[in-house]
């Protein structure tokens, strides 16, 4: 693969580097803060090599490459784009301020907790791998040395980031914030100090010491708060309020020494007498409600749950699922939330592969097959967004898989000692119920599976599909069965005229090296007597560009056409272009799809050149371009063959 190439390409389809505010990266993603959406053409991005999908979430153009792929073309589009890094930051704000409060909060959620995944994951893996081995000790399975230094090195490493994690959570939310991460970090080293009463003993030993508080008021119980998430994330807050106005206040002499110690004091004070025993409250409320939804009679809640867990990852809400686990494991000893994650994610994959193995399309197969395989390793994003939700029918069928594997692990009460890991390798941090685990994931796999695998059906031309239904009425004859053949043979079979009168020159004359070396699709150069661009054929225009310098096309053969008026003419923001189309429309051959001034377009300094680019150009098994040659509107230019 090409990562440059697909990352100009990328580039080119959002409206170029003007119309990028900022580009970041996640695990699979590609992250791109839009200046004007309309420009970005998501159609033609999801044809791009490499591309597995396209989506808009939290204010970002969202790419799925995958993982592996995704940072080597994010290093390949930043390097074209000339993305600086303040730019993102500024850029990233912004558009959190355009969402609503629910989103916003959604995407704190995301920000705090997706950075301290990797340390999680790490953990639970290795939880996971001790929980086997101490699983075939126990039952006679295998002998081990369990006094030997690496298996209680082993042990003491697979807890640590749990014991911690406070601390963790607590210096991801203050950069979330805005704080100084390392206040952050002692407000997290506060909140589970040793001088309090550890909060997994107090079930067993009660409370052992209590405090009173503002001179008398009342009382709180000088116990740490391990396991708790939402009290650290709304002390790291206050502890970003106070610290940043103090830093506005506090002469710049005395702030130094000043307002850490004001900052840590006074967020410390309030965490342990107000924010820490009212927020427990809230949070085990909100974790009881999740309970009491998860063990409904029959299953009935974890069924809902899980039928919806996939459609929460298309808005981005399962950012906040890590904190469910990781408040589930302290109040219960497991997680009953990732069981029924990992049944929604393999639903997800089996959809996937179900696709994968009955479609004729060479590109979904291509498309399907690893990204089914990505889904039972635990990530939905490729599955999800590049096959599933694109077709709609496998992703309803992954919906429903998943909750029905969701259903059985609520009746047999299936929980995980561990989080971060989904999936396959999930059983990890279940063996103490490995065979309820492996029924969950087959009953959701199958579910899925044929239920995607009966709906499904690769798409049918449209011309076809007409036939087949007359056919069905009962109403053909020999006739139209001539025209149906004829119409079959159009659809892989076409021609393409030239958008303008002019001369055909060879792409070495092309003053673009990204059209000149083809890197968006097979190209043919133009160079245009007059400005009348016009249909090269029977199309549907995907998109006119606002500057009217380009418009997308797709032809009844399935042909992807960009057809480019000049080079850099997007500089001129549309002097000397009109548009005479709009998107969605159906236009025939000769039909007018742009005037442009080339007298305008030449004395700005720019080529009027005009390109013809078969975007999709692997989907056929022939395409011919003709020589260079004068030519006119009549006159093809290219041939395609399936």
């Amino acid at each position: 693969m090409d990562y440059r190439k697909t990352a100009q390409e990328i580039l080119d389809k959002v409206g170029g580097g003007k119309n990028i505010v900022s580009a970041a990266h996640c695990a699979t993603r590609l992250r791109l803060v839009i200046a004007d959406n309309s420009k970005a053409d998501k159609t033609a991005i999801e044809n791009v090599e490499g591309v597995k999908g396209v989506f808009e979430a939290s204010g970002q153009l969202q790419i799925i490459l995958g993982t592996g792929t995704v940072n080597k073309v994010f290093d390949e589009f930043i390097s074209i784009a000339g993305i600086t890094a303040s730019t993102k930051a500024e850029a990233k704000e912004a558009a959190a301020k355009q969402q609503n409060i629910f989103l916003r909060a959604i995407k704190l959620l995301g920000d705090i907790f997706v950075p301290i995944i990797p340390a999680i994951v790490a953990s639970g893996f290795l939880m996971g791998i001790m929980n086997s081995l101490d699983f075939m000790i126990n039952n006679g399975f295998i002998s081990m040395d369990t006094s030997s230094s690496i298996y209680v090195f082993a042990n003491l490493f697979s807890n640590t980031a749990y014991t911690f994690l406070q601390i963790l959570i607590a210096f991801s939310a203050a950069k979330a914030f805005g704080a100084n991460p390392y206040l952050g970090a002692v407000i997290g080293m506060i909140m589970i100090n040793p001088a309090l009463q550890n909060a997994y003993d107090v079930a067993t030993n009660g409370v052992q010491q209590t405090q009173s508080v503002f001179f008398g008021l009342y009382d709180i119980d000088m116990v740490g708060y391990q396991g708790h998430v939402i009290p650290v994330v709304i002390a790291v807050w206050l502890l970003s309020v106070i610290e940043k106005k103090l830093h506005k206040i506090v002469p710049e002499v005395l702030d130094l020494f000043v307002t850490p110690l004001v900052s840590v004091f006074v967020t410390g004070y309030l965490t342990l007498a107000i924010i820490g025993p009212v927020f427990v409250w809230a949070e085990n409320a909100i974790l009881g409600a999740i309970q009491w939804m998860l063990t409904l009679p029959l299953g009935i809640g974890s069924l809902i749950m899980g039928a919806l867990y996939a459609p929460t990852v298309v808005t981005g809400i399962h950012q906040m699922y890590t904190a469910i686990d990781i408040g589930q494991i302290a109040q219960y000893g497991v997680t009953y939330w990732l069981p029924l994650a990992s049944a929604a994610n393999v639903a997800q994959g089996a959809a996937a592969l179900a696709v994968a193995l009955k479609s004729k399309d060479k590109k979904v197969k291509s498309l399907a097959l690893p990204s089914s395989l990505s889904a039972f390793m635990g990530i939905t994003e490729p599955a999800i967004f590049g096959v599933n939700l694109r077709f709609l029918k496998p992703f309803i069928a992954g919906c429903i898989g998943g909750g029905c594997g969701a259903l059985y692990a609520s009746v047999v009460h299936l929980g995980a000692k561990g989080t971060g890991v989904t999936g396959i390798f999930g059983i990890l941090l279940c063996l103490d119920q490995p065979v309820q685990y492996l029924i969950e994931m087959v009953i959701a796999v199958g579910v899925a599976f044929v239920i995607s695998f009966l709906i499904y059906h690769d798409a049918k031309p449209e011309a076809a599909a007409s036939a087949e239904t007359a056919e069905d009425a009962g109403v053909r004859n020999d006739i139209s069965a001539k025209e149906d053949t004829a119409d079959e043979t159009a659809l892989t079979e076409e021609d393409l005229k030239s958008p303008v009168n002019g001369k055909v020159i060879p792409l070495t004359e092309v003053k673009d090296e990204t059209f000149a070396s083809e890197m968006l699709g097979t190209t043919v150069a133009v160079e245009p007597e007059d400005g009348k661009i016009v249909a090269p054929c029977d199309a549907e225009v995907l998109n006119v560009f606002d500057t009217g310098h380009a418009v997308c096309l797709t032809t009844k053969s399935g042909g992807e056409l960009l057809i480019h008026v000049g080079v850099d003419t997007v500089k001129l923001e549309g002097k000397g272009f009109t548009k005479k189309v709009s998107d969605g429309a159906k236009v025939h051959a000769g039909d007018a799809l742009i005037e442009a001034d080339l007298d305008t377009i030449r004395k700005a300094g720019y080529p009027a050149t005009t390109m013809v680019i078969l975007t999709n150009a692997d989907q056929y098994s022939e395409v011919s371009k003709a020589e260079p040659e004068k030519v006119n509107t009549d006159q093809t230019i290219m041939k395609l063959r399936k």
